[in-house]
């Protein structure tokens, strides 16, 4: 069976869908994570976790865990597919022929046509560098540096997310990954008005006390007023 029919016709048993397979993927797993040859992420006793989620996800795509592991990064914790490994999905999958780039200076957008014997066209999102000032990627210096490439790499995960999410299940590029950030709640400093507000809620206001002035003393009583 070819690469390319394997990826969209092979069945496959979970790792986790019995004590058997479970064992069996372990073993798999440690022979992998004592390679030298798989990314650091998937080696030594640390990586086995990931040597077995590596081995589920190449099961479920009927391809080399090897191939996956080689693929799939970790960006800010989550798994990240590399551009070029959707766009050999694409390629390779046998649902398309006449993959192509259209582009510009500023934009690029992904087509092709569907094998299903009509030859249907397909396209995904036109990807633009205003797109990409707007959405924060150029946060990434490659914008700058090769941003014709990053077009296409954007181009290519928009295509690939929009008519193979089966078989990228549901996980983003690298690209797309990378320039997420954590969100953060901003909050003005406070001015002496907002304090000022705050204190009139907490404290409730309240009128000041009047004490009332003594009225003076007219006669002062002399001592013998007391003994008559």
């Amino acid at each position: 069976m070819s690469e390319q029919s394997a990826i969209t016709t092979t069945s496959y048993k979970s790792v986790y869908s019995s004590i058997q397979s479970f064992e069996s993927a372990q073993r798999i797993a440690a022979s992998l994570a004592d390679s030298a040859l798989v990314p650091n992420t998937y080696r030594g006793q640390g990586g086995l976790p990931n040597c077995i989620i590596a081995i589920e996800i190449a099961n479920r795509m009927g391809i080399s865990p090897f191939q996956v592991m080689q693929n799939l990064n970790v960006i800010h914790g989550r798994p990240s597919w590399s551009s070029q490994f959707i766009i050999g999905l694409i390629k390779s999958c046998g649902r398309f022929e006449g993959f192509d780039y259209h582009e510009g200076e500023d934009f690029c957008q992904c087509s092709a046509f569907l094998k299903d014997g009509a030859g249907t066209p397909v396209s995904g999102p036109k990807i633009t560098l205003e797109m990409a000032r707007k959405e924060g990627w150029t946060k990434n210096s490659k914008w700058s540096t090769m941003p014709q490439t990053m077009l296409r790499y954007r181009a290519a995960s928009a295509f690939g997310r929009f008519h193979i999410p089966d078989l990228i299940l549901g996980i983003q590029s690298v690209e797309e990954n990378e320039v997420i950030d954590a969100e953060v709640a901003v909050v003005p400093a406070a001015t002496e008005s907002t304090l000022d507000k705050v204190q009139d809620l907490l404290v409730p206001k309240t009128e000041p006390v009047q004490v009332p002035t003594p009225e003076p003393i007219s006669h002062v009583p002399e001592p013998d007023d007391f003994f008559d």
